[in-house]
C-alpha cells in the first residue's frame, strides 16, 4: 500500500469524498456540508496507490488553523489514513507564518483518536449537523 497525503487543488475529488462520508453515510444535510468556505481553505487529499480515499480541509484565522472536513472512506478506515491526514495538516500549518495552534471539532466517538495525536478537548459538547462534537486544540 503506497499512501500519499498532499495539498491539492482537486476540489471535485474532495467534494465527492465528503459527499459519500458526510452526506450519504452520516446524513449531514448538504446545505451544512457545502458551506461556501472551500475557496478560502487549504485542502489535503489522501491517495492509496493513486486512489482517492480521504481528505481534510484547513481554514486559518489569526494564529489558529482549523482542521475540518476530515474523512476517510469506510473501507479504508483503521489503516492509518486519518492519522496521516492529521499529521499532514499539522505540517501544512507549521509552514504558515504566525500560525501557532491547531483546532478542530471532533465527533465524540473520535476524541480518543485526536487525543493520541496531541489534541486536548476543551469546552462543552455541541451539536454540528446533528452530530455531537467537542472542540479540541493543540500547539504546533
Amino acid at each position: 500500500m503506497k499512501l500519499d497525503v498532499s495539498l491539492t487543488d482537486d476540489l471535485a475529488t474532495c467534494h465527492a469524498l465528503r459527499r459519500i462520508v458526510f452526506i450519504e453515510e452520516q446524513n449531514v444535510p448538504e446545505a451544512e456540508e457545502v458551506d461556501g468556505r472551500d475557496s478560502e481553505a487549504l485542502h489535503l487529499l489522501a491517495r492509496v496507490d493513486g486512489q482517492a480515499v480521504g481528505c481534510a480541509r484547513i481554514l486559518v484565522a489569526g494564529d489558529t488553523g482549523k482542521i475540518g472536513r476530515v474523512c476517510v472512506l469506510h473501507d479504508w478506515r483503521g489503516q492509518g489514513i486519518g492519522i496521516a491526514l492529521i499529521n499532514a495538516s499539522l505540517e501544512a500549518l507549521r509552514t504558515l507564518d504566525g500560525v501557532t495552534h491547531a483546532k478542530l471539532g471532533a465527533q465524540i466517538h473520535a476524541i480518543g483518536f485526536y487525543e493520541n495525536l496531541g489534541f486536548v478537548a476543551e469546552g462543552p459538547e455541541f451539536l454540528d449537523a446533528g452530530i455531537v462534537h467537542r472542540n479540541m486544540v493543540r500547539a504546533l
